[in-house]
């Protein structure tokens, strides 16, 4: 098994100085739960580099709360520096330790060309693709009930099929390798009368767009209580030739590996007896 989606950095947290021996650390934790390799894959934003390019993305929004809340997030959290990230990772590898360098990389409508520029200049093994806000509004932030509320205001059928367009625009825009927890919209156990018809979507734009999809023990940790993609999704994407990773998104080491077990039951009912790794964004098939 392989573990794909890895923080060093827990949300809220300022970026701290990186080491060989704390990513050391990370594959010991992981070598345990049985996970032969590990990829870092920081969130793009967390990075100076990005904020010179990307830095006023969302006051293109209009003024309002939810704006000045998702502005000063992304803010607070891009102190980092790339250069140093990619040259701890590969000391790494030089190590002899099984990671790879990843970015997870978010959905910036009419930008991603900025964003792969910068890309380009870094050796990269995976890149990652996540939608984590519609508009400015971050959907995803569970322990915000403000944010939380704004379901009731946006709506869950169009909430669903804005992140749908969004993932498909992304899953298309060629930047990306991975869809990362594919179905996150589900995140606080809200779901629209036919998610099939939404699923069928997303499997779709991953095997139109010869990109993978995680699958990922984070959602069991969150309130829709379930892995990332919901069996029907993993069952549409089987069907289509998608190929997966696994992946436990863990932020800090504590859930590195979580429920590895878990998915890997679950993947190998759905018929997968292979995923995908990456070295240099070349993939190539890891036996289950």
């Amino acid at each position: 098994m392989i573990d794909y989606h890895l923080h060093l950095w827990p949300h809220g947290h300022s970026a701290a100085p990186m080491s060989v021996d704390e990513i050391g650390s990370y594959c010991e934790k992981a070598n345990r739960a049985g996970i032969a390799e590990i990829a870092l894959t920081e969130h793009i934003y967390r990075f100076k580099q990005t904020k010179k390019i990307l830095g006023d993305f969302f006051l293109r929004y209009p003024e309002s709360k939810m704006r000045s809340l998702m502005f000063e997030y992304w803010h607070q959290h891009c102190g980092a520096d790339m250069d140093e990230y990619f040259s701890v990772v590969q000391a790494a590898k030089d190590a002899g330790l099984p990671v790879i360098a990843g970015l997870e990389v978010d959905y910036y409508p009419g930008e991603m060309d900025k964003v792969a520029s910068l890309m380009a200049g870094y050796p990269l093994d995976v890149a990652l693709g996540s939608v984590h806000w519609i508009d400015d509004w971050p959907f995803d932030h569970i322990s915000d009930p403000f944010v939380m509320e704004y379901w009731n205001h946006y709506g869950i059928e169009k909430a669903w099929g804005a992140y749908t367009t969004a993932l498909e625009e992304l899953a298309q825009s060629g930047v990306i390798d991975v869809l990362a927890h594919p179905d996150l919209i589900k995140v606080a156990g809200h779901f629209p009368s036919v998610p099939d018809e939404f699923f069928d979507r997303m499997a779709q734009t991953a095997a139109s767009s010869g990109i993978a999809a995680e699958v990922s023990s984070a959602g069991i940790r969150k309130p829709v209580g379930e892995a990332y993609p919901a069996p029907d999704l993993l069952s549409k994407f089987f069907e289509l030739g998608v190929p997966i990773t696994t992946a436990s998104d863990s932020h800090g080491i504590d859930h590195v590996g979580f429920r590895v077990g878990e998915i890997k039951e679950f993947i190998t009912s759905a018929g997968y007896d292979r995923l995908l790794g990456f070295k240099e964004r070349r993939p190539y098939e890891v036996e289950i």
